[in-house]
């Protein structure tokens, strides 16, 4: 199953463009970062956004104004995406635009567990060109754009698994407590289809992993938020994976379902029927 197009591939002057993007993904994703590590294990105020587990800190607050900044810096008239207060909430069909998440997986960083990032990610007409995550606490940094795909500078892949019973695949995304029936039922799905489950709380680094080999896929049945996707799509595309909706077309930012896997055939399938059995079963 193929997965291509739209990642970067042009002219030498819109090759140069991306570039320069992706090194200020990595600049500002870095500037959020440092301000989300400042905090981590910290005394923080917690406040709620729209659940009891939807929790958001100061620290996600400043690090969105950090990772803006630079991005202001060197395109100040680009449109940003941005989890937190009145950035925008979509990403625009037309045109270049930014997309930022200052702390992916708060519920762990409030509960002084390591596994956060900063992501940002770079698009032109809705199509991501480049992006960057950051973990602070874990010392990894994964970036990608016209010049390959990188874990702490050195390239990545995804793994070359081609039977499903030796792989690990994660549920991606937060069922909210009204769907914890198809949360139950996507990790049925998984450890009878797989080797094993991973669940990290965080689908930024989670897909990230997924680009690195460390996961040969990930499934998810929702509607996911550009912030805790786009980067890490773009990074399994680089690295050589798929990622698909539910009907098995090409991922983008409003898909219905997020589901990639390391590319291959026998995988992709499997990982696509796991995700596609989550309502069913549900």
């Amino acid at each position: 199953m193929s997965d291509v197009g739209g990642d970067g591939n042009g002219s030498e002057t819109e090759s140069g463009d991306h570039q320069t993007r992706a090194t200020v993904t990595a600049q500002a994703a870095r500037a959020g970062a440092d301000i989300a590590a400042a905090g981590f294990r910290t005394d923080l105020e917690v406040d709620y956004k729209d659940g009891k587990t939807d929790v958001v800190t100061q620290a996600d607050r400043d690090a969105q104004i950090a990772v803006i900044d630079v991005i202001r810096e060197r395109f100040p008239d680009d449109p940003i995406v941005g989890e937190e207060d009145d950035e925008l909430k979509t990403v625009p069909d037309e045109g270049p635009a930014w997309i930022v998440d200052p702390i992916d997986g708060t519920n762990n960083f409030v509960r002084g567990v390591p596994i956060f990032c900063t992501a940002v990610a770079a698009v032109i007409d809705g199509e991501p060109v480049a992006g960057t995550t950051v973990c602070p606490a874990l010392g990894d940094t994964y970036r990608s754009g016209p010049d390959g795909v990188f874990l702490n500078d050195r390239p990545i892949s995804v793994s070359d698994e081609t039977e499903p019973e030796v792989c690990t695949v994660s549920p991606t995304l937060w069922w909210a407590p009204d769907r914890r029936g198809e949360y139950a039922a996507a990790c049925r799905e998984i450890v009878h289809r797989f080797d094993d489950m991973r669940r990290y709380g965080s689908a930024q680094i989670t897909l990230a992993m997924v680009a690195s080999g460390a996961l040969d896929g990930t499934v998810s049945n929702l509607v996911a938020n550009p912030w805790d996707s786009v980067a890490g799509v773009h990074m399994i595309r680089t690295a050589g994976g798929t990622v698909t909706d539910l009907e098995g077309e090409r991922w983008r930012h409003d898909s219905t379902g997020l589901v990639a896997s390391n590319g291959s055939d026998g995988i992709h399938d499997e990982v696509l029927e796991a995700a596609r059995a989550i309502d069913d079963r549900a």
